[in-house]
């Protein structure tokens, strides 16, 4: 059942000074568990909230609709308005809100502070409480993939890369994406533009668009939308990738690999974890040795030796062969980072704030 957003602000100024009325169980209306889902964008925006929405609309799939009544508001701003909506959700009853950007972090533990009763689940973030766990994917693992895929198909050894906000989540997927992109091609480089938001179709097109007249000829992208790609198929010449989802409507080419992420299997064990009883806060970090990342069909486009070495790369990080952070790697100054053989550690990567040595510019503040 989709909340217009028309009636959600209507009762959000109420809902907010309901503070005794903190129990969101108090509102449900039959047995079903009912579960809340906050997109940052639209279901349709065929990248990271449609694929959210997939993965939810599985979940109830899964578990069987007779179960589980979903609710979930999309076009979502981080922020104020986040906070609204997740604290009309737990007024009208929802026992569990998966909360999926960044940005909501704060409101999400606020609103959690607020319903004790309700369990809530932030996406990428690192904050948690009694009632509110943390998950996310290690999409560097699929960067990793991308960026030797990327460094053998240049042939402008330029390779643009559309990064939506300055978050360690997304500075990882850059140095990842650059370092694997200049094992297979010394000469490549990488030219960034920053767009300060996770889902602008409009300003993803013209960043592309401008990579391209700088020369790029791969486009890599961290932000929501299919404009990027829109923009290479427009240009010809030029190859993309899925981000979030597979975004094959553009396969052979422009897209000719993706990193699709799979939620359901998620929500699925953390709903039917609240309907056993069994729920508890945690912080996970999965990647592609449990699906959470995927790696989408690489396309008849790319040479069959690429396509051989990045599945190989895949096979090697999912086995835990190989970590995309292994030394010897210095930071953007030169200074020294990883020795020979070396591994970043996770609490390094989770706050990684700076470029390694190679990639140009600065991350802004």
């Amino acid at each position: 059942m989709l909340i217009k957003k028309r009636t959600f602000l209507t009762g959000a100024a109420t809902a907010l000074g309901m503070t005794a009325l903190a129990s969101g169980a108090a509102f449900a209306q039959d047995d079903k568990t009912k579960v809340g889902f906050i997109y940052v964008g639209p279901i349709n925006d065929g990248g990271w909230s449609q694929h959210h929405h997939e993965s939810a609309l599985k979940m109830i799939e899964e578990i069987g609709a007779d179960k589980v009544e979903m609710v979930y508001q999309e076009n979502v701003p981080e922020g104020p308005d986040s906070e609204r909506a997740m604290t009309q959700m737990a007024l009208n009853g929802a026992d569990i809100i998966f909360s999926t950007s960044f940005g909501y972090m704060d409101p999400t533990l606020n609103v959690a502070t607020k319903f004790p009763d309700v369990k809530f689940e932030h996406a990428t973030g690192y904050k948690t409480a009694p009632n509110m766990s943390a998950y996310s994917a290690r999409f560097y693992e699929g960067r990793a993939v991308q960026g030797t895929i990327a460094g053998s198909m240049t042939k402008s050894n330029t390779i643009g890369y559309i990064a939506s906000v300055p978050i360690p989540e997304v500075v990882r997927g850059i140095n990842s994406s650059y370092i694997h992109a200049k094992k297979v091609n010394p000469d490549v480089e990488f030219k960034i533009i920053w767009l300060y938001t996770w889902m602008d179709p409009a300003k993803e097109a013209d960043a592309a668009r401008t990579l391209i007249e700088q020369g790029a000829d791969v486009i890599l992208q961290h932000t929501d939308s299919t404009a990027p790609l829109a923009a290479a198929q427009a240009a010809g010449d030029v190859i993309g990738f899925g981000q979030a989802g597979d975004m094959a409507e553009y396969a052979p080419s422009p897209r000719v690999s993706s990193i699709i992420d799979n939620w359901a299997p998620y929500y699925t064990a953390r709903v039917q974890a609240v309907m056993d009883g069994t729920w508890e806060t945690h912080s996970v970090w999965e990647g592609i040795n449990t699906g959470m990342v995927g790696i989408g069909e690489i396309s008849d486009v790319v040479p069959e030796d690429v396509k051989a070495a990045a599945l190989e790369m895949k096979d090697a990080i999912s086995a835990g062969e190989y970590h995309p952070f292994t030394g010897p790697l210095n930071k953007q100054d030169g200074t020294p980072w990883l020795a020979e053989g070396e591994v970043a550690d996770d609490g390094t990567l989770a706050g990684m704030s700076f470029y390694v040595e190679g990639l140009e510019g600065d991350i802004p503040q």
